[in-house]
């Protein structure tokens, strides 16, 4: 096995599409079709952030002659701040949003809260991180916002909303997170050297 050259600089994209079921990302390439403009949430600003966290359990006799540890829980979290938004994007940033354009008025309304308007839909969150020179990095997962949203207008900075998605399983495996490593074409390779 080769050590690992790959230096990761720089941001990327976060893209949301509602979870229809594991077959919808089954494989890398349907992840990496899913990553596109029209799937952008928000430009993003202060990156993104993926946390993986196991939680052990270790077993040892009073002597501490014989041990074993399994894992007991896994948890995962793609965090990050999002600046562009609308209506839209607040509501698939909270369970109980709901929107109603009035192409009338040129309006759209988002309406949040009451526990039983909650959706309970799913996300596929990706997070693309574009590299011409290493390849290509997919971070993906599917869950739901589960940090709730702070909107601050300050008079000399960008509104921007913090998103914490908690990962569910996206598998029968149990599945948290896929990173997809895509290798850069021998196009932009060239256009690099």
């Amino acid at each position: 096995m080769s050590t690992p050259k790959r230096i990761v600089l720089g941001s990327g994209k976060l893209h949301l599409v509602e979870f229809t079921g594991a077959e919808q990302i089954a494989t890398a390439a349907a992840v990496i079709a899913l990553a596109t403009d029209a799937n952008v949430l928000g430009y993003i600003k202060g990156g993104a952030s993926l946390v993986y966290t196991p939680t052990f359990y270790t077993a040892t006799d009073d002597l501490g002659f014989v041990t074993k540890t399994i894992i007991t829980q896994e948890e995962s979290t793609l965090s990050s701040g999002i600046m562009t938004f609308n209506g839209e994007t607040l509501a698939k940033l909270s369970a109980t949003g709901r929107v109603t354009d009035d192409a009338t008025t040129h309006t759209r309304t988002l309406k949040i809260g009451g526990v039983g308007n909650a959706n309970n839909k799913k996300y596929v969150i990706i997070f693309h991180h574009e590299d011409k020179v290493d390849g290509d990095i997919y971070v993906c997962i599917v869950g739901n916002n589960t940090s709730g949203f702070t909107l601050a207008f300050a008079k000399d900075q960008e509104t921007v909303i913090d998103a914490e998605f908690r990962a569910q399983a996206q598998d029968d495996d149990g599945t948290l997170i896929m990173y997809i490593e895509k290798e850069p074409t021998a196009t932009q390779a060239a256009e690099q050297h």
